[in-house]
């Protein structure tokens, strides 16, 4: 027999430019991490590149060879320069609401360090049921696949790739580096212009899985 207690339906949503604007805060850390090392970083151009794993935004900036020990260094520094700075996108605690007032669960796959991650939710007060860190594309079907999600929410074609994978709705959110045509010639199912459009979705695709 079914277990009629389980969720209906899980969600999943990526955490850069999906849920939060982390621009401001990775802009900081990236100065920072300049001023602390003595190497050269451009922070304006490496946030409009987000969204694939740090270690390859580093390699445009460190030796190969650099990269590892750099990246733990940035991510040790972190805390203390992008939390404060950063700010949910807009509809993103109403997205996540959309999905619990249907009964379901919304979990946060991102490619960011997942401690950090999880900073950013409780310093915004964004509620997720599980926060799974350090998945990029194609590796974020093993959370989606693990968790159950049908539909996994965000920003970047990596993300697209990832719900493609674990088989689940693809949902686009045209707030990120990649435009709407980007994301649809990806294979995203659904495109949205932020969202703020995502609850109204939401009841849609409910309302067409009851028939």
């Amino acid at each position: 027999m079914a277990d009629m207690t389980a969720p209906a339906l899980t969600v999943g949503f990526d955490l850069d430019m999906t849920l939060i604007d982390s621009r401001p805060g990775i802009h900081a850390t990236y100065l920072a991490l300049a001023e602390r090392t003595g190497t050269y970083i451009d922070a304006d151009l490496a946030v409009t590149r987000l969204g694939p794993p740090l270690e390859e935004e580093l390699v445009h900036w460190f030796p190969a060879e650099q990269v590892a020990p750099i990246a733990d260094l940035y991510r040790a520094m972190y805390p203390a320069h992008a939390i404060t700075g950063t700010l949910a996108m807009p509809g993103a605690r109403e997205a996540i609401a959309a999905v619990r007032e249907a009964g379901g669960q919304a979990i946060v796959v991102t490619a960011k360090h997942e401690p950090n991650a999880k900073l950013h939710l409780e310093h915004l007060r964004i509620d997720a049921d599980a926060v799974i860190g350090d998945l990029w594309a194609e590796r974020k079907a093993e959370a989606l696949r693990a968790h159950g999600a049908a539909v996994y929410v965000g920003d970047h074609v990596g993300d697209v790739r990832g719900a493609r994978t674990a088989e689940a709705l693809s949902v686009a959110v045209a707030t990120g580096p990649c435009d709407a045509d980007e994301l649809r010639t990806a294979g995203a199912d659904v495109v949205l212009a932020d969202l703020s459009a995502f609850p109204a979705w939401l009841s849609a695709y409910r309302e067409a899985s009851r028939v």
